[in-house]
Formats: structure tokens, sequence, C-alpha cells
């Protein structure tokens, strides 16, 4: 051939392509000899080695989990106790983000607004900046890490014992908003 190399002759006699010639052949090792199989074995025997009395029908204990209260309860008792049943109380309208209260640490109060503020309200230290967490998508101030010593007004919802200890060190005020 004028391009591409030597024409390659698969296990199974005829030519592939050349990234098809690697799986056919290691499928042809993998793949069991026909004549071997227990199939050839069983021909002309009736029930082909699965008995005649239980017969080798499709679901004979039923689809799936059926018959956990029934026929398979031992099973069902035994390695998963408590799958059937309820427990507490059922909450009708479950309002799922209304537990969820996005935090912010004490440390990161100072990227919610720019360098230029910092530095503004740095050299104006008569003023202190507003940083209301709210409008950030925050609810909760915690306590972890350092804040600089710069006033700081900050309003949110909640404040942990720490947040409010070193807002009020740093010279700043804790509001609460609803």
């Amino acid at each position: 051939l004028a391009q591409g190399g030597p024409r390659r002759i698969s296990a199974l006699g005829r030519w592939t392509p050349p990234n098809r010639a690697r799986t056919e052949a290691a499928q042809a090792q993998r793949a069991m000899t026909a004549r071997y199989k227990k199939s050839r074995h069983l021909r002309g025997q009736i029930s082909n080695g699965r008995g005649r009395i239980g017969k080798h029908r499709k679901h004979p204990g039923g689809c799936g989990n059926s018959g956990g209260q029934h026929h398979h309860r031992i099973n069902f008792d035994k390695y998963h106790p408590g799958y059937f049943g309820k427990v507490g109380m059922r909450n009708f309208h479950l309002i799922k983000h209304g537990k969820v209260i996005p935090s912010i640490n004490v440390d990161r109060l100072w990227s919610l607004v720019s360098e230029q503020t910092r530095q503004y309200y740095k050299e104006h230290s008569d003023k202190a900046p507003v940083i209301d967490v709210l409008k950030a998508g925050y609810m909760k101030v915690t306590g972890k890490g350092v804040l600089p010593e710069q006033a700081v007004i900050v309003k949110a919802r909640y404040f942990t014992k720490e947040a409010e200890v070193k807002i009020k060190e740093a010279g700043g005020v804790c509001v609460l908003c609803a």
C-alpha cells in the first residue's frame, strides 16, 4: 500500500483498522473456545443441568426487593433491620434551604470591599466603612482569623461571641439586621 503501512489481518481473518486489530486479538485470547463450553456437553440432556423439579425460570423469587415482608423476610430482618416502617414526624411543607446559614470569617470581612476603600478609611480614621455581609450573600460572621486594627461597622444577622469581641477590639461595631 502507498500509505498506512502493511495491511493488518485480525484474529478473525479479515482486515481491520489499526486500533481495532489490538482489541479483537485480545478478545480472541479471552474468549473461550465454543466446543469446550458446558452447554456443548449438555446438548441432548432435557433440563440442561438445571433440574426437572425446580425448573430454571426467569425470576423464581420475584423481581428486585419483592417478598421482603413475605418469603424473603428472614434475609431482610437479618441483614437489613429497620428497612420497613416509619420513624419520627412528617414535615408537610419542608423548606430545604430554611436552615442554611451562609457564614463568613472575620479575616475575610475586608475582602467584601475594595482595597481602595480600605486605604481611604485607613487615612480618614474619623470615619468607618459599613460592611453589609447580607448584601454579599452571607448571614453570619464567625470569629476565625485576625482582623486589621481598623474600625469597621459590620451589619449581619448573626455574630459569634469571638467575632463580636474581635470586631470591638479593632474599634468596630456589630449591627444586627433582621
